[in-house]
């Protein structure tokens, strides 16, 4: 079973070549290319996070060693029988997954593997990864401790930008040990026969929906597919760059801005011809934190505070009861002194 999507050709007329320009920081584009290294990094950071819920990072300082070894080992796994990779699932929560995304029957032209990041949790001593498991497990903790690096950077320079104190309030979630953390391999195998019998219609590999943890960080190979929606519903194609990292705003972090930075909506369309690899950490807070605007941000005394307070666990098991394209965040929005 498969999920199709409505023709997009009136869509991708509108995309433009995402061009930055380091000497004066103008987007020709949609999409903004960040330079870690850039002095005003954290000014277009924030900005970013504004008006789109996502950019591209370059300078990120994670080895190319370190990704192209995790996707080798990712994609030797996923070339193996069917039977081998049911060994590691199925996927409630971790392991492999098939095909089915969640327990509320949204389904995808996906294969993945979804792990914790939290070592306390035990689901993960049960998934079975065939071949050289000890390889495989060293490498994914190398990766995952790289990119949560980058994740934390990525918050505390959010900090900064908006002279919040102290600097590693936001970032201080990913790092606890009792972070609520996870870590996602995505395979969408081509499809060919069944993108030219339906006639121009496009298979959906992942479903639109919001990350609702905190901040993502996402790397995939040189396929295309990933999908973002602009504020007036359009959908943008990300050209693919198996060299950048995606970052994007998750429902957590729009909360804690209240409001100011926007979780973008995303999605994955199943490429014709060549499989996509994405490998994603979702970078949680501990299942006790309280999500709520942050103080600190609330500059003017008659700012309406949007979202009411929850503890990561109430949203966590509020998410996934919801289809992947509901808006979760409904549930805690505060009503305006307006309509009430």
């Amino acid at each position: 079973m498969v999920v199709l999507s409505q023709p997009l050709v009136e869509n991708f007329s509108r995309i433009k070549t995402c061009k930055h320009n380091t000497s004066d920081h103008v987007y020709t584009g949609v999409i903004p290319v960040i330079d870690l290294l850039d002095p005003e990094a954290n000014t277009l950071i924030i900005k970013a996070c504004q008006e789109i819920g996502f950019f591209k990072l370059v300078n990120h300082g994670v080895p190319i060693e370190t990704i192209t070894k995790l996707e080798s080992e990712a994609v030797t796994f996923f070339n193996l029988s069917q039977i081998e990779k049911d060994k590691a699932g199925p996927a409630y929560p971790f392991g492999y997954g098939n095909k089915r995304i969640g327990s509320n029957g949204d389904v995808g032209w996906v294969e993945y593997l979804l792990f914790t990041t939290n070592p306390e949790l035990t689901h993960q001593k049960s998934i079975t990864i065939s071949g050289n498991s000890h390889l495989f497990w060293a490498l994914v903790n190398e990766y995952v401790s790289a990119v949560r690096n980058l994740g934390c950077v990525v918050l505390e320079k959010i900090a900064e930008g908006l002279r919040i104190e102290p600097k590693n309030v936001l970032s201080r979630m990913l790092r606890d040990e009792k972070s609520d953390s996870c870590f996602r391999l995505n395979h969408y195998p081509p499809c060919p026969e069944l993108l030219k019998a339906l006639s121009g219609r496009n298979m959906i590999g992942f479903g639109e929906h919001t990350d609702p943890q905190v901040i993502s960080v996402l790397r995939s190979n040189n396929t295309s597919g990933l999908q973002i929606s602009l504020k007036d519903g359009t959908w943008l194609s990300v050209p693919p760059d198996p060299y950048s990292f995606v970052i994007n705003v998750g429902d957590s972090l729009e909360v804690m801005s209240n409001g100011r930075f926007r979780s973008v909506r995303h999605r994955v369309l199943a490429d014709s011809l060549k499989s996509r690899v994405s490998m994603i950490y979702f970078g949680g807070p501990p299942l006790s934190e309280k999500i709520a605007p942050l103080s600190c941000l609330m500059e003017e005394p008659d700012e309406e505070i949007l979202y009411n307070e929850f503890t990561w666990s109430e949203y966590k098991k509020s998410a996934y009861k919801t289809r992947l394209g509901d808006n979760r965040l409904s549930l805690f929005e505060k009503k305006s002194k307006a309509a009430q």
